[in-house]
């Protein structure tokens, strides 16, 4: 018999909006406005909050910064240990990485392993003056020496539990969930 699983809602849609614009401010702060910065999202989650991190600040600044997504795919270090037939995703930057400051943008920080895939990823298509670090959620439970710069909420938990964003049809960020 399956265990039961018990989720709790530990952000709702409002308080999504609020870390999202909290987390725009903050960058905007931290690069003293949107001179040379970029916004890469890791497919596919991070790719949605980076869409939605760009439409704050075009709402504060009145310009829209560009955005870009990456897939980390073949970056991962368990690659040999994924089903042959993994499916391999989309990475759209449209714009060169050289000199800018890149915030790439993840929905939940755990481990850091999908961060250091990233960071991997990002580098062979060039080389960024700076690489900044925004998360929507920060779990805890590094393996690696990553931190976050800009976090929306810090959730500490078990290894048992289990942190999600949960996305809409229009992929708009709806809720987050901490399931035990």
């Amino acid at each position: 018999m399956a265990a039961d699983v018990l989720k709790t809602v530990i952000l709702d849609n409002s308080g999504i909006r609020r870390a999202l614009t909290r987390i725009s401010h903050e960058i905007l702060e931290k690069n003293k406005g949107l001179s040379d910065v970029v916004l890469v999202g890791i497919q596919s989650g991070g790719a949605h909050l980076a869409h939605e991190i760009s439409s704050c600040m075009e709402v504060i600044e009145g310009e829209r910064v560009p955005v870009g997504s990456i897939d980390i795919t073949l970056y991962r270090d368990d690659i040999k240990n994924q089903s042959p037939h993994r499916g391999v995703g989309k990475t759209d930057i449209a714009f060169s990485l050289e000199g800018r400051r890149v915030v790439l943008v993840d929905d939940v920080l755990f481990t850091g392993r999908t961060i250091r895939a990233a960071l991997d990823a990002l580098m062979d298509h060039g080389r960024p003056c700076c690489i900044q670090l925004a998360v929507l959620v920060d779990r805890g439970h590094r393996e690696l020496p990553i931190r976050a710069d800009f976090v929306g909420r810090n959730v500490p938990t078990s290894l048992k539990e289990n942190v999600e964003v949960i996305f809409d049809a229009q992929h708009q960020p709806i809720e987050v969930v901490l399931e035990k």
